[in-house]
């Protein structure tokens, strides 16, 4: 399950339209056929635009009127307000597949922690359900926040981009540090943390920087695994659709081989 809204920048993010809180139009032009039939019923007038159908981010007021006569589905509306009993709904529907697979829910983003009231409600919806709970977090919010969701989750998956605070400053928008003092509490009270490590070339791929995670990573204890995760261009193109241009988008991932490599240097250590 996906929240919208997002306390980081990053350039590299592969889900750009969960950044925003709000409701987004994402237009596809490689799906549009150019009807029309969007700015018919723009209650902006926006078909008066020499430039419709794409989106005047500006003007647009994400009514979704647009969306709803879209006869290709070149138009979405990306994110929806939920109530908790709506979303077991849904997530019930699937308990089949859950019990089947082992699997469970997860709570991603955006970031769970900008909206901790409701994340804690489903996390303990889900278990009441006997669901196993998950959260996919960038670690940086309120540590009060982060404790309280441990209550009620079973597995932490837990970003650690980079120690150094000046660039991830820079390439993030925020301190490390409010991060990595979270994720410090959060191992004296749970024993099943993930940490993950996406590895962006040109920001986070030398080896030193995966040798100090690593080093750092592993004085933490109760740390059940580090991954490293590929960087890929798939939020590229989701970017590109809701207008907006990510400040640090590579052309592809690390190479496999120098993956390895940093694989086995960090195995060192954790």
């Amino acid at each position: 399950m996906f929240l919208k809204g997002c306390p980081l920048r990053c350039g590299w993010c592969h889900n750009p339209e969960s950044r925003a809180p709000g409701p987004e139009i994402s237009w596809s032009e490689a799906r549009c056929v150019r009807c029309g039939q969007c700015g018919e019923v723009c209650p902006q007038a926006a078909a008066d635009r020499p430039a419709w159908p794409e989106v005047d981010r500006q003007r647009c007021i994400r009514c979704g009127q647009c969306v709803a006569v879209c006869p290709t589905g070149a138009r979405e509306l990306v994110g929806r307000q939920r109530t908790v009993a709506e979303v077991m709904a849904e997530i019930l529907q699937d308990r089949i597949f859950y019990d089947e697979s082992g699997g469970g829910v997860t709570l991603s983003g955006g970031e769970p922690l900008l909206q901790p009231e409701f994340a804690y409600e489903v996390l303990a919806a889900c278990r009441a359900q006997g669901l196993h709970t998950a959260v996919d977090t960038c670690g940086y919010g309120r540590r009060e926040d982060v404790l309280a969701l441990a209550a009620v989750t079973d597995l932490f998956l837990y970003d650690v981009k980079i120690l150094d605070d000046d660039r991830h400053r820079q390439y993030t928008g925020v301190s490390n540090v409010v991060i990595l003092e979270n994720l410090t509490a959060l191992c004296q009270v749970r024993a099943n943390v993930w940490i993950r490590v996406p590895v962006i070339p040109g920001f986070n791929d030398e080896v030193r920087d995966v040798e100090a995670t690593a080093a750092w990573v592993a004085s933490l204890g109760n740390v059940r695994q580090m991954q490293l995760l590929p960087y890929h261009a798939l939020g590229r193109n989701k970017a590109e659709r809701i207008g907006v241009v990510p400040a640090m988008a590579p052309a592809a991932g690390p190479a496999d081989d120098h993956l390895q490599a940093l694989a086995e240097r960090a195995r060192a250590y954790v």
